[in-house]
């Protein structure tokens, strides 16, 4: 028995949550335990919360229970957190640590701080859906919870096209995929489909983009005037960061939005030379070596540089 089902197994009420601005990793694992503890676990009270997400996740199990504010009277006997490195990462939800008997972390991420009371890390996984999967009694994954680990899979590793992939991953993925889940609806409609608006800010993104350090560094970014112009939130802006890294002798790329005045959500992508987590721990982020983020103040050009210094530095050492 691991450490998951131990806890549940004492635990009347129990509490799930993600980091802030939830990806698809995020969403798909906190939804598959709330699903697989609401069928393995009926007496078990459960709450569920996450910042708001994209519509696109909507088709998930109980996606419209999940809690966007945690109320001020209420206690737990177990928190569950989910793909989140620091207690930074939780934002609402951190008071959720305080409101706890007992907590749990399960994540990937290499960067990761132990900030709860037991903590089930696997840096090699290729995401926290991968990791729960392993947690999961195997013959009580149903297909809801099955369609929530294959959509944080697919999410976390590009559709099976980052180097976070392993064998693991993949034969994981068949297991989830006979349990009758639709995968190629999952991957048009979450991952590749796009509204109008977000095709526009990411060509808008894309026309404004710019090489450097050789041609091995692109970077572009998005300002909260472009945003209101053309009437997106930081929703819309998924899959920016990746459409920039596929940019042929491309080995990092830099997106920014900025969420405040002159100051910047960061995110990090590398192909195979640059371990962008470090980069990004250094201005007090995280993340994966391939993939990871940061939040800066700043000017655009005065983050560009100071990061593309790191850059430099990592392209000279591989």
């Amino acid at each position: 028995m691991n450490i998951l089902e131990e806890k549940l197994l004492s635990a009347k009420k129990v509490a799930i949550t993600g980091h802030v601005n939830p990806d698809g990793d995020c969403i798909g694992s906190v939804l598959a335990i709330y699903n697989y503890i609401s069928t393995v676990y009926p007496e078990i009270k459960l709450s569920a919360y996450l910042e708001e997400f994209s519509d696109k996740f909507m088709f998930l199990k109980n996606s419209e229970n999940i809690k966007q504010s945690v109320e001020e009277d209420i206690e737990f006997d177990l928190l569950i957190c989910v793909d989140s490195a620091d207690i930074q990462r939780l934002g609402f939800s951190e008071v959720l640590l305080q409101k706890s008997k007992e907590s749990i972390n399960i994540d990937h991420h290499v960067t990761n701080t132990k900030f709860t009371d037991e903590t089930c890390l696997e840096a090699d996984a290729s995401s926290t859906a991968e990791v729960i999967y392993t947690l999961l009694n195997k013959e009580k994954i149903d297909k809801a919870v099955a369609e929530c680990l294959y959509t944080g899979m697919v999410h976390d590793t590009g559709v099976f096209r980052y180097s976070c992939t392993s064998p693991k991953t993949m034969r994981i993925a068949a297991d989830l995929m006979e349990k009758g889940i639709d995968y190629t609806t999952i991957v048009d409609e979450s991952f590749y489909e796009k509204s109008y608006l977000q095709n526009q800010i990411l060509g808008r993104t894309l026309l404004e983009s710019i090489l450097i350090l050789d041609g091995k560094c692109i970077f572009s970014y998005v300002n909260r005037k472009m945003m209101n112009f053309y009437e997106v939130t930081k929703k819309d802006l998924d899959g920016i960061i990746e459409q920039l890294r596929q940019t042929r002798g491309v080995e990092v790329a830099i997106f920014l939005y900025e969420v405040e005045t002159q100051k910047y959500k960061v995110s990090l992508r590398s192909k195979t030379k640059v371990d962008v987590s470090k980069i990004a721990a250094f201005f007090g982020g995280g993340g994966h070596v391939r993939a990871a983020g940061c939040t800066m103040d700043g000017t655009v050009h005065d983050i560009v540089n100071n990061i593309s210094m790191h850059i430099e530095q990592a392209l000279l050492k591989g």
